[in-house]
C-alpha cells in the first residue's frame, strides 16, 4: 500500500514538474520582454499611456510613482543607490532639474541620452472670489507685500517644480536680490505645503488668495469647480518639459528603447496634452530661462539658503 502510495507521488511530481518548469520559464520570458519605468508623472496622467503602450507593442509595463511631498526626489535617490546594479529600465521625470542631476551623475545612457517633451509652466492662481481682476499681482516680487501676508500659498521649495522655479529666479534677480525676497517671503508667513495640488486646494477653498503652483493642478482644481483662475504668462513664467532617460545597464534595454521613444512621440504628447496634463509640444511665449549648467553648479549653496530660510 506504501509502495503504491509512493508511486503515485512520484508519476504525480513526475506529470506536475514539467508544467511547473514550463510555467515559470514563460513567466520568465514575460518579464524579461516587459519595461520598469520611475515616474514622477502624475499616476493619474501617466497610467492610460503605459496602458497605451502596451496595447501597440504587447510590452507590460511596471510602474513605480513618487509621493507628492517629495516630487522626484525619492525616486532621484532611489535610482542613485542602485546606479551599481539597476533595477529600473527608463526614468519618465515631469519636471527637468532631477532629471539633468541623475544625468550629471551618470545614471542614464549616454546614447540616445537625456531627451525632454512637452511643457507645463508654473503659475500664480487666485481665489476669484476674492482676488479682483485690479489687485491681482503682475509680480512674484509682490507676493511680499503687507497685502498678501498669510495669504499666499506654495510648496516646500526644497522639492519638485517650485524648487526648480526658486533656483531660476536666483539666477534672473541675483543672489542678493533673490535671498532678500525669500526672507520676505517667509517673513510675511506663507502657507507651506506638500505639494502643488495642495496650494491649488488651499486657494480654492479660500484658505488662502493666492498661490504659486503648476498649470496641471490649476487645471484639476477647475475640473472640480473651484474658483480658480491662473495669471498670464510673464517673464517670471517658468516653462516646465517632461524629461525621459534610459537607465545606464538597463535590465532590459529593446523595451526600455521602445518606450523611451513612444513617450516622445507627438501622439503621445497631444493624449497628455489632451488630459492637461501638459499644456503643449512647444513654448509659444519667451519665459524664465534656465541657464543648467550654472544653475546645477550653484545648487548646493542655493539650496542650502533655501533650507535655512524655510526651515519647517
Amino acid at each position: 500500500m506504501a509502495r503504491n502510495s509512493v508511486c503515485r507521488r512520484a508519476a504525480y511530481w513526475g506529470y506536475l514538474l514539467p508544467a511547473f518548469l514550463a510555467a515559470w520559464a514563460g513567466c520568465s520570458h514575460h518579464q524579461a520582454d516587459g519595461v520598469v519605468v520611475y515616474t514622477a508623472q502624475d499616476q493619474v496622467y501617466a497610467e492610460p499611456i503605459f496602458r497605451e503602450f502596451t496595447r501597440q507593442t504587447g510590452i507590460p509595463v511596471r510602474a513605480v510613482f513618487d509621493s507628492e511631498a517629495v516630487k522626484t526626489v525619492g525616486l532621484a535617490n532611489r535610482l542613485l543607490a542602485e546606479k551599481d546594479h539597476p533595477q529600473c529600465d527608463v526614468f519618465w521625470g515631469n519636471e527637468e532639474l532631477r532629471a539633468r542631476q541623475l544625468a550629471m551623475r551618470g545614471v542614464f545612457q549616454e546614447t540616445p541620452g537625456l531627451a525632454t517633451f512637452g511643457y507645463r509652466t508654473r503659475r500664480l492662481v487666485v481665489n476669484t472670489n476674492l482676488v479682483s481682476a485690479a489687485n491681482q499681482p503682475t509680480s512674484l516680487l509682490e507676493l511680499t507685500n503687507a497685502a498678501w501676508r498669510g495669504k499666499v500659498a506654495l510648496a516646500y521649495p526644497l522639492f519638485g517644480t517650485t524648487a526648480t522655479h526658486f533656483l531660476a529666479l536666483r539666477r534672473l534677480w541675483g543672489t542678493e536680490g533673490w535671498e532678500a525676497w525669500c526672507r520676505a517671503l517667509q517673513a510675511s508667513q506663507p502657507k507651506l505645503v506638500d505639494g502643488n495640488s495642495l496650494v491649488v486646494q488651499l486657494v480654492g477653498r479660500g484658505e488662502a488668495a493666492i498661490g504659486l503652483t503648476d498649470s496641471d493642478d490649476i487645471e484639476a482644481g477647475k475640473r472640480e469647480g473651484l474658483p480658480i483662475a491662473a495669471m498670464p504668462w510673464n517673464s517670471e513664467t517658468l516653462f516646465i518639459p517632461n524629461a525621459v532617460g534610459i537607465i545606464s545597464g538597463a535590465p532590459h534595454p529593446a523595451p526600455a528603447g521602445q518606450l523611451y521613444r513612444f513617450l516622445q512621440q507627438p501622439e503621445t504628447v497631444a493624449r497628455l496634452v489632451s488630459t492637461q496634463a501638459l499644456e503643449g509640444s512647444q513654448p509659444q511665449h519667451a519665459a524664465l530661462r534656465v541657464e543648467w549648467p550654472q544653475l546645477l553648479q550653484n545648487l548646493e549653496p542655493a539650496t542650502d539658503q533655501m533650507r535655512a530660510i524655510f526651515l519647517r
